[in-house]
């Protein structure tokens, strides 16, 4: 919508303070994504004031944590004030924490602020869920209510509490200035998607003159440009004609349609969250501020262990270093080893959403994590990566877990139970390969972003990094020319307005 304001506006080139305030305002339909012209057109003029302050750290922070609010405030409205008092909330208590030595008022701080933290998100996002649950029990009815859920709560509330956990632990310092801390959690770029940022990462790199090296400026444009690809022409192209269709109907489908939908799936969700990902981590790289890889090719996986150092680095280690290893990790024994990845991929499911199917594709982690834990610790010839392996194991080792990731994706995707049953049910007894042709003919364009995509997906890391090196070596010139370039290809494939990313739900 907001976007259709702004083409309407540039295409009368008439202006009127009425058309410039209905740009600005929340629209809770039309949050402001990277994607968006919107969002350019701000960045610009924000780049601007930002590089003339570059000397001048605070008047900097100040005006950067600004703009992260207002743009977090045309993501969630008046909810912005939620992310101010989560950071004013968890700074004061950090604070509290290097204060005292007693070690029980340490445990009592940490755990106000996960009471706090974990309370926001049982309330925005389970309190609905958990209400059905207890209703079912005992024999009732659960009325929902109409609880809005502010974008990216998710991933701006475990970076909070991620800070406080390593002030508990002594690995960083309190930050002195409450405003250092606003900026540190409401930085834009990662704000609603992530990645998730930790702290003694990023806070080292607010001090520092955000001096952007013609390479560093080459290298953000690149992961721009392959953001915007993999989000406006890839996901957004094969789920508008293809996968959404299959997941709403699956029955209306063969079996072969059906797989070649849960492909499309993971497809999508990959390039989504990745280019969302890309883009993220571009913008901050153009600002001065250099964030750790989020996605690492991870249907390269050979083992479901590698898959999880691949896919979302940020909340797997997360995951790992505040859930997994503060349960004891693999240091009380097999059983409990086993116990705990389950607790910590049950958990995981249930962070990405309150269901049934959430908590099942947890589960589903869980388990073959448990198994491959098993696996190597009986038979010294399974690794936890793929590239220790054997080249024919390592093959059937990345079609066997992308399988397994497959499957997950529909328990992930689908919209009820019942769905899942259909489209197992279509591809194990109603496969009908001989169709292939018909849809290869009938959706020419979601075949052949498919078979891009995949091909993209697996080429070596050589190939990626000869690409990254002629943008980054380019003149200013071709570089503006390939955004134009690309900004092109985006408005020819934006057929049905602009998608929300996928991670906005969570």
């Amino acid at each position: 919508m907001t976007d259709m304001i702004l083409q309407d506006w540039l295409a009368t080139h008439s202006f009127t303070w009425e058309k410039l305030k209905e740009i600005l305002l929340y629209h809770p339909d039309a949050p402001m994504l990277f994607s968006s012209g919107l969002f350019f057109f701000l960045f610009i003029g924000f780049l601007m004031i930002y590089i003339a302050l570059r000397k001048h750290t605070l008047a900097r922070i100040i005006y950067v944590t600004l703009f992260s609010l207002y743009f977090y405030y045309k993501s969630s409205g008046v909810w912005f004030g939620l992310l101010v008092f989560t950071a004013t909330s968890d700074f004061l208590i950090a604070r509290g924490i290097e204060r005292t030595q007693a070690p029980l008022h340490r445990k009592l701080l940490v755990t106000l602020s996960l009471c706090v933290n974990l309370g926001m998100l049982c309330y925005f996002k389970y309190f609905n869920f958990l209400g059905e649950t207890f209703a079912a029990i005992a024999g009732g009815e659960w009325t929902r209510l109409d609880i809005f859920l502010p974008v990216g709560i998710s991933f701006f509330t475990f970076q909070s509490i991620s800070y406080v956990i390593d002030v508990y632990r002594g690995r960083i310092r309190s930050l002195g200035r409450w405003i250092d801390y606003l900026f540190y959690v409401s930085f834009f770029p990662q704000l609603v998607a992530g990645p998730i940022v930790r702290a003694r990462d990023f806070i080292p790199q607010i001090y520092r003159n955000p001096v952007v090296s013609r390479a560093e400026f080459g290298e953000g444009l690149f992961l721009i440009l392959c953001g915007l690809f993999k989000k406006m022409v890839i996901s957004d192209y094969i789920s508008l004609n293809f996968v959404d269709r299959i997941f709403d109907a699956p029955l209306l489908y063969t079996g072969l349609e059906n797989l070649i939908g849960v492909y499309g799936y993971a497809l999508q969700i990959y390039c989504d969250f990745s280019g969302y990902s890309d883009m993220a981590i571009g913008i901050a790289l153009l600002l001065g501020f250099r964030f750790n890889i989020n996605f690492d090719s991870p249907y390269q996986s050979a083992t479901i262990t590698e898959f999880w150092r691949r896919w979302h680095i940020s909340l797997s280690s997360w995951l790992k270093d505040y859930l997994y290893i503060s349960l004891g990790g693999n240091r009380k024994g097999k059983i409990r080893t086993y116990i705990n990845l389950m607790i910590t991929m049950l958990l995981g499911g249930l962070w990405h959403g309150a269901s049934v199917s959430f908590i099942l594709w947890g589960a589903l982690h869980g388990a073959a994590l448990a198994v491959h834990k098993f696996v190597m610790g009986r038979f010294s010839s399974f690794k936890p990566m793929g590239g220790e392996m054997k080249p024919w194991r390592r093959v059937a080792g990345i079609v066997l877990t992308f399988h397994l990731v497959c499957l997950g994706w529909i328990l992930f995707r689908a919209p009820s139970m019942a769905t899942v049953g259909e489209m197992l049910g279509q591809i194990l007894t109603n496969f009908h390969p001989e169709v292939f042709p018909q849809f290869v003919e009938g959706y020419r364009g979601v075949f052949v972003l498919m078979l891009i995509g995949y091909v993209l997906h697996f080429m070596p890391k050589s190939v990626d990094g000869a690409l990254r090196g002629v943008v980054t070596r380019s003149p200013l010139v071709v570089q503006a020319l390939l955004l134009a370039i690309a900004i092109f290809t985006v408005i020819q494939f934006k057929s049905a307005g602009v998608q929300p990313f996928i991670y906005f739900q969570f």
